[in-house]
C-alpha cells in the first residue's frame, strides 16, 4: 500500500489508550499503537502524535474546583499519556521526541515549531503535549493548532468509535454513519467529533480530517494510505 500523505497528525483520545479498562493505560493498546506508528513511519511517512487526557482526567469532578485548574491537571494527564506513548514508541525502535506546550525541561522539550519540524524530517516521532498550554482549550484544538503550524496534509482522528455518527452509537443502534462530510456541516449539525473551535481551525486552513476507529488492526496504516475507513472531513 502506497501512502497518501507525506506529514500527518495522529491524534488518540485518552479513553482509546485506556482499552477495556476505561481509565489508565492498556499496555496491550499502547503496543497496538506502537506497531501501527512504526508501519506508518516505514513506509517514510513524517508522523506527529497529539494525546488527550480522558484516561486520568476528563473535566471538573468538584464544583469547588475552577476551569482553569481543572484544565491544567487535563494538561498534565496528556504528559503522562505521551510519555507512556514515547517508552512503547522507543521500546520497538521508533525514535521520539516529547515537546510539551508547558515547559517541563526534565522530562520533555518545550514547543518550539521550527525544531518539531526538524525533528519531523529526520524521521524522528514528535509527540505534543500538554495541550496548548493554555485553559479552555481541547486537545482537539492541539492537534487543529499543531497541523496547522507544522503543515500536515491530515489529521488521523484516532477514537473510540469508528466513524462519524449523528448521535451516540452506544445510545442509539439506528445512529447514521457520515462517510464524507465538510468542516461547515461539523459545526452546524454541532456533531461532536471535536469542538467548534477546532472545525474551526481547520475549516479555515483547509486541514482535512479523517475519523475512525483505533481498535481495528491496521486502521491507522489504512488510513494514512486513504483507504475509505470512516468517515473523511474536507
Amino acid at each position: 500500500m502506497e501512502p497518501k500523505y507525506k506529514r500527518v497528525i495522529l491524534k488518540i483520545s485518552g479513553e482509546a489508550l485506556a482499552g477495556e479498562k476505561k481509565q489508565g493505560l492498556d499496555e496491550d493498546m499502547l503496543n497496538m499503537v506502537a506497531q501501527q506508528v512504526k508501519k506508518i513511519c516505514d513506509t517514510g511517512v513524517q508522523v506527529a502524535v497529539v494525546v488527550g487526557g480522558g484516561n486520568f482526567w476528563r473535566g471538573r469532578t468538584s464544583k469547588n474546583m475552577d476551569r482553569t485548574t481543572s484544565d491544567h491537571m487535563g494538561m498534565l494527564a496528556t504528559v503522562i499519556n505521551s510519555l507512556a506513548l514515547q517508552t512503547s514508541f522507543e521500546a520497538i525502535g521508533i525514535p521520539t521526541r516529547v515537546q510539551t506546550a508547558i515547559e517541563m525541561r526534565e522530562i520533555a522539550e518545550p514547543y518550539i515549531r521550527r525544531k518539531a519540524i526538524s525533528h519531523l524530517r529526520k524521521n524522528i516521532v514528535v509527540i505534543f503535549g500538554g495541550g496548548i498550554g493554555n485553559p479552555f482549550f481541547s486537545t482537539d484544538t492541539t492537534a487543529a493548532l499543531r497541523a496547522a503550524e507544522i503543515e500536515a496534509d491530515v489529521i488521523l482522528l484516532a477514537k473510540k468509535v469508528d466513524a462519524v455518527y449523528d448521535s451516540d452509537p452506544e445510545i442509539n443502534p439506528n445512529a447514521k454513519k457520515y462517510e464524507v462530510l465538510t468542516h461547515q456541516e461539523i459545526l452546524e449539525k454541532n456533531l461532536k467529533v471535536m469542538d467548534s473551535t477546532a472545525a474551526s481551525i481547520c475549516r479555515d486552513n483547509n486541514i482535512m480530517i479523517h475519523v475512525f476507529g483505533l481498535h481495528e488492526p491496521d486502521n491507522v496504516i489504512k488510513a494514512v494510505c486513504g483507504e475509505k475507513i470512516g468517515t473523511f472531513i474536507s
